[in-house]
């Protein structure tokens, strides 16, 4: 199966990225054909500086690669050095009727935070299905509520093969649900957005201080408390082995226990966890050129698959040799 996904490097990745989604993406690379691109097209919609811009990219390139990304398996690169997707978008959004990107959630959902609305926000989910199209992309793996980004890509591709014969390959999401919603430090769904996150790669420091940080209720240090709605217990179960969290249950059902006993053990298991991908990271930080030739090489390697989809649509509308 050929798996793709990309991710766009609008800030550091945190913790809520790597348990929500890149630790799958990078168990999937291993039985599957993985095509996986840093989204730096579709970062463009939110308005980042040139510097912020370059910067959160080798960023992304060096987390993943940090967090066990294969680039001799994997085929990995920057959306921009594979310009064939935006051609791509273009055709495809002569054949998008506007209803359907008027129903996108997202982009509502976007404008509801307070972005800036314009019209690479309204036409991302065409990019979107260049993005996926243009590859032959069999399983893209997301959220149970990004379903709707692959549902949309499906209608695209379903209009342009009736119009101009069966080309694109119908993509079928692969749902992750191997983990709830990653909570942040404020209770809600960790988000860049929400500015509640705690980075994968921060110092022991800045976690500490993110993690001291976590929202809980009132309860009295002696009364009983429930993991259940303990936005600390969720984080832990991310992270603690099947006995320890076992453990902190009983802790939590019997009472006499202040969450920042839970706090503290949860920061120690966080900075343990992520130690041997933080030594990695610095490795591979400290060889300037190796992060831009993976990029390149993976450029290349996408660029090979894009051609050939976008010289049979070419043809197909008329515009191609």
């Amino acid at each position: 199966m050929r798996v793709l996904s990309g991710i766009q490097p609008s800030g550091k990745l945190h913790i809520g990225n790597f348990f929500g989604a890149m630790r799958q993406h990078l168990q999937l690379q291993a039985e599957n054909e993985a095509f996986y691109f840093i989204a730096d097209y579709h970062a463009l919609t939110s308005s980042p500086s040139a510097e912020d811009l370059r910067a959160y990219t080798i960023d992304v390139a060096l987390d993943y690669l940090a967090l066990g990304l294969d680039p001799e398996k994997t085929v990995f690169w920057k959306q921009s050095d594979v310009p064939e997707v935006t051609e791509l978008a273009w055709l495809l959004s002569c054949v998008t009727p506007m209803g359907l990107l008027q129903r996108c959630t997202s982009y509502k959902d976007k404008v509801a935070q307070g972005i800036s609305p314009n019209h690479g926000l309204f036409a991302y989910p065409v990019l979107q299905a260049a993005d996926i199209l243009i590859f032959d992309s069999n399983l893209v793996p997301v959220g149970a509520d990004q379903k709707q980004h692959i549902e949309v890509t499906r209608d695209i591709a379903q209009r342009f093969n009736a119009i101009y014969g069966e080309l694109l390959v119908l993509p079928d999401e692969h749902i992750i649900e191997s983990v709830a919603v990653v909570p942040g430090v404020d209770g809600r769904k960790m988000s860049k957005s929400y500015d509640n996150t705690i980075g994968i790669f921060e110092t022991e420091k800045q976690m500490k201080k993110k993690v001291m940080r976590i929202m809980t209720d009132s309860t009295p240090v002696e009364d009983p408390k429930n993991p259940d709605t303990c936005n600390v217990f969720a984080l832990l179960k991310l992270v603690a082995g099947e006995d320890e969290l076992a453990e902190w249950k009983d802790k939590y059902q019997q009472g006499g226990m202040g969450y920042g006993s839970a706090k503290k053990r949860l920061l120690e298991i966080l900075v343990e966890y992520f130690k041997p991908y933080r030594e990695r990271r610095q490795e591979l930080a400290a060889d300037a050129g190796y992060v831009e030739q993976v990029l390149a090489d993976g450029a290349q390697r996408a660029k090979a698959v894009a051609s050939v989809t976008l010289e049979k649509v070419r043809k197909a509308v008329g515009i191609g040799r």
